[in-house]
């Protein structure tokens, strides 16, 4: 893993967390488009074309860690994440926050799902992948829960706004994944067993290590911005950090 020195931007301390997957973020012509011209994050979008980025906003516990871009065509959770870190800066919180928006910014700027051919939900046990570097973090900075945001199309899998959990090894996964879909109205998805069904998965290598993970989904087709999905992915967003009381949203 490589931490290079921190930059302070205006919500936030960022920190690259790893050289393997830098990209432009902004040629992406669907993200451009879709991130608001008042982003005061000039500087995440330029540590991102060096590699992955993390945001740490906040302070004390409890620590809980959210990414979007584990596959880079899915834009709204990207687009979501970017507000977030937004509006987090001019809220009360209670906690320390980690956000990584671009998990692979080389596969977002390419509007690619795969990054250097591998699909990087079901590389956790590639010790030379990206999701390898963010598992290690993850232990690293002994976060309380892990939050995965994606997006899917119309007839794929799972095809309709949902939140994944499973009940083992971390009860927490399905305690978390039930306030969501409640706050929501998001579907819930939930396996008896971790590792099961996405073998690799952030999610489930997480809960498989015992810190409780789940996986959001908002609809929108690949590669694009389908109206009203990044609203849906932010709404998902805060839902997760009300769960652990960081923010009181609702």
């Amino acid at each position: 893993m490589v931490f290079v020195e921190s930059m302070k931007d205006i919500n936030g301390k960022i920190r690259l967390i790893s050289h393997k997957a830098g990209g432009i973020i902004e040629e992406n012509k669907a993200i451009r488009k879709n991130i608001s011209p008042n982003i005061n994050s000039k500087n995440l979008l330029k540590i991102a074309e060096n590699g992955t980025p993390l945001v740490e906003i906040g302070n004390g516990g409890p620590n809980v860690l959210m990414v979007a871009g584990i596959h880079g065509n899915e834009l709204p959770p990207q687009i979501a994440l970017l507000n977030l870190i937004e509006t987090l800066g001019q809220e009360k919180m209670y906690g320390t926050t980690y956000i990584i928006p671009f998990a692979a910014p080389g596969a977002t700027m390419a509007n690619s799902r795969w990054f250097d051919g591998v699909d990087l939900n079901r590389a956790g046990s590639n010790k030379d992948s990206v999701t390898h570097e963010i598992l290690k973090l993850i232990k690293k900075l002994k976060v309380d829960a892990v939050a995965d945001f994606h997006s899917t199309k119309l007839r794929s899998n799972p095809g309709r706004e949902s939140v994944f959990c499973t009940k083992n090894p971390c009860k927490e996964s399905f305690e978390i994944g039930q306030f969501i879909t409640k706050k929501t109205s998001s579907e819930l998805i939930c396996y008896n067993s971790a590792g099961t069904m996405y073998k690799g998965a952030l999610e489930d290598e997480c809960n498989i290590m015992g810190i409780p993970a789940v996986t959001c989904e908002v609809v929108s087709e690949n590669g694009q911005v389908t109206p009203g999905s990044v609203e849906r992915s932010l709404m998902q967003m805060e839902s997760y950090l009300e769960h652990f009381k960081i923010i009181d949203k609702y």
